[in-house]
Formats: structure tokens, sequence, C-alpha cells
């Protein structure tokens, strides 16, 4: 059999970090790749203006460039308190029952998502509040925890209220490693979730609408695994967050009652060419993702190595996968032979009523989450003055974060809390060097 090897990593910690191509983009990639960076980090601008060709920003908004939600390509967080902004955090938005295609159906009147900003002569949809209920939890050798759970409410509504609906707080993900994630072939994802389900983690492929080719495919990205491919991702967070039309989602993001919104001029059919959309391609499938931290010393070393068998011991494993294959991909070529340590396994698995949402997603139920990947989390700190965990940042920490694991989950979780305190370390230690 052939030897595996791992797929490139950069090995830059500076707070240029998450912002750096794999080794060995082709020259004829490399204008697209850089084009891409601009783009993504560009502010858009109202529609219309002749001079610049990123113009088309909303009408209905929440951010004005992709890299506000994603700061140095990193994740986002929740607001502190009522009195912040939820300029990372978004609300999705749905009411009971699927629309055409089997994904949530959206609201009658605020669509899929709240837009808390707008242009001039436009009302913005309301302004998201969250506030925090703290609570404390003992571990078995009395260590106290204190966990925080959001309390999500929508002020001034722009347009009446929202009456029954299904909300979900997000917070915006790092955007590096994911061309490697895509390149992880869908009958690897079917292995793992038979032998998932063989385990009792019972984790499982969403099945999606993928609007290129007009099917129901599986999903990967997402936290519900929600978006069938990166193009498609790219399409729905430009048309979701800015606002901006693609060939893939040509319709603005205005319902049928936002008469204001929908009188808008546009920045053009569609607002984002087909060009453009190839350049945020190759950029996002480009970005390397970070090698683990070096060890400082060896007795971090071998606390790293305690908490990495720990890791595996109690279950995390289970779902956080060390290593995925790798396929062929149609940007960064035959990956075959080669793979990754994202520590995922890119499939949905239910986390509890804790962290329930209570918002189908496809098949994803309420309760369910793709597992996320734990690459990069050695650099969060660096990269935000706060980090948030979980799909809506709840979790301050990754203690916070292993405590709130419930469902499939359960078991780990309470391995961890009753572990001996230096186990426990040691495990934060190697999960934090990641």
């Amino acid at each position: 059999m052939p030897t595996q090897t791992w797929a490139p990593a950069t090995e830059d910690r500076s707070r240029e970090a998450f912002g750096q191509p794999l080794p060995g983009l082709p020259d004829a990639l490399r204008d697209a790749f850089f084009r891409g960076r601009t783009l993504f980090r560009q502010n858009w601008v109202i529609a219309p203006s002749r001079d610049t060709e990123v113009d088309g920003l909303g009408p209905l908004h929440n951010r004005i460039s992709c890299i506000a939600c994603h700061n140095g390509n990193g994740k986002g967080h929740a607001p502190n308190g009522p009195g912040e902004r939820a300029r990372a955090l978004l609300l999705r938005l749905s009411v009971d029952g699927q629309d055409k295609h089997g994904g949530p159906r959206p609201h009658p009147v605020y669509g899929d998502q709240l837009n808390e900003d707008s242009i001039p002569g436009v009302p913005p949809e309301g302004r998201v509040r969250v506030s925090w209920q703290e609570k404390i939890v003992k571990l078995a050798d009395g260590e106290p925890v204190s966990l925080r759970r959001p309390s999500i409410a929508i002020d001034e509504p722009g347009y009446g209220p929202l009456g029954p609906a299904q909300v979900s707080a997000r917070i915006g993900p790092g955007v590096f490693g994911l061309g490697l994630l895509e390149s992880v072939e869908i009958q690897t994802l079917k292995d793992l979730a038979a032998e998932s389900r063989s385990t009792g983690m019972q984790g499982r492929l969403n099945i999606v609408y993928d609007a290129a080719s007009n099917r129901q495919i599986p999903g990967r990205y997402g936290l519900k695994s929600n978006r069938s491919t990166l193009r498609d991702q790219i399409a729905a967070a430009m048309h979701g967050d800015l606002g901006i039309t693609t060939t893939l989602m040509p319709a603005q993001n205005c319902t049928p009652v936002q008469s204001a919104c929908r009188s808008q001029p546009h920045g053009g059919m569609p607002e984002l060419t087909d060009t453009q959309l190839d350049d945020l391609e190759v950029y996002l499938a480009w970005l390397a993702p970070p090698a683990p931290r070096p060890a400082a010393s060896a007795a971090v070393k071998a606390a790293v190595l305690r908490g990495q068998a720990a890791f595996g011991a109690m279950g995390c494993a289970a779902c956080h996968r060390p290593e995925l294959p790798l396929g062929k991909h149609h940007l960064l070529g035959d990956l075959s032979g080669q793979r990754i340590a994202a520590y995922t396994d890119l499939l949905l698995h239910d986390m509890g009523e804790d962290l329930a949402d209570h918002r189908p997603d496809f098949l994803a139920s309420g309760r369910e989450w793709r597992t996320p990947p734990l690459w990069g989390i050695s650099l969060l700190h660096m990269m935000n003055d706060r980090v948030g965990y979980l799909h809506d940042g709840r979790a301050r920490t990754v203690q916070e974060a292993i405590l709130w694991h419930g469902g499939a989950a359960a078991v780990a979780r309470d391995r961890y809390a009753t572990a001996p305190r230096e186990e426990r370390q040691a495990l934060l230690e190697f999960v934090e060097s990641r």
C-alpha cells in the first residue's frame, strides 16, 4: 500500500497565519488567489457606482465586507451583553415547514436571515439583543465552571412582529482549509457515517439542495452541513450577509412585502460576476490551515501527548476524527494518498437539548450540528481579543464548550467532567495546541 502523507499546512504563526496559501499554489491560479483575497477584504458600496466593480450592497445586509465577520479569516464571537452590537453573530430565521427544495421555509416577511443594516431609504429588519444567563457547574473534584446561555431578542423590528418563528444564532466560522475539507470524498463520509452508527454515535450526512447542479447532494459546509459545495457556500454568504447576487442566487434578498427594498437599483445582473465568484472560490479553496503549535518545552510536549491520549480515551476522537483521507479536487488537484488533521468527521450528530436550536435544516434536526474542525484553535486568541466556541459563541473557553456537549457526546463530556484535574488539563493543552 502507498504511504500516506500529511497535506501541507502553513507554519506561519503571525496575525496573517490564516491568510496563507497552501504550498504549491500554481502560477496559473496565483492572480486569481490574490484577486479573491482583495474581494474578501473589500468593502462593498451602494449601487449604482461608476468608481468600483463592487457595488450592489444590500439593500438589506449584515456587514459591508466578508472580512468583517471573519476577522483575520478566523472565527467571530458573540456580544458580551445587550448593549453591544451583534457584529459577527447573525440570526437564521424560518417558520414551520420546508421550502420547495426541502430546506427551511423562510419567514414570509423577514426571509431566512435577519439583516440588521440596510442602505438609505430601506428600513433595516431589526436589532439583535443578546443577554446571558450564567450558571455554575461543578466538576467531580469540585472545580467550579461558569457556563452561559444566550437569550435572544429582536428589537426595533422594521416590518412588524415576527410572530411564530424559528430563530437560531450563529457566529462566523474560520474560513481556512475549506478546499481540503472539500477534497474528502463522499464515499469516505458515507463510510464514517456507517462506522459512527455502529458505535452508537449516530453520525450522518445531511442531504441538501445544490443550485449549480439542481439536485440533492451531501452537504459539508455550514454549522448544520446545509451547504453543498464551497462555491455554493460562498454564494449563500454573499447573498445573505451582503445582499450580493450571483448566478447561483440571482434574486435580491427582499421578501415580497419589503417594497422599498425591492425598488432599489442593483449593481448588475448578477452583482458578483462569475469571474469574481471563481476568484473567491480559488482564494478560499487554497487557504492553508495552520500547523499545530510547536511545543515550547519538553514538559509541554509531554502534556500534549498525554492530552492526545486522553482525547481518544474519553471518546472525543469518535466525532473529532484525528485524520481524514483526501481525494481529487477540481482546484487543488489529486490529493489521493494525503490526509488532513482537521479533527472533524463532517457529519451531523445529536448534541442534546442544551445546544438545540429547534430549527431543522434539510435532514438536520433541531438538535443536530456538524462536528466543527478543531484546527487553528491555537491561534484564535492572537487573532481576536475574544473567542467564541459552539454555534452561537456561548462558550468562552474550550472547557466550557466540552461541558455544553450532550446527546451523543454526553458520555465523552461526563468522562471529562469526572477525570482527574491533571488529565483534564492535559486534554485542554492538546486541543489548544491544534
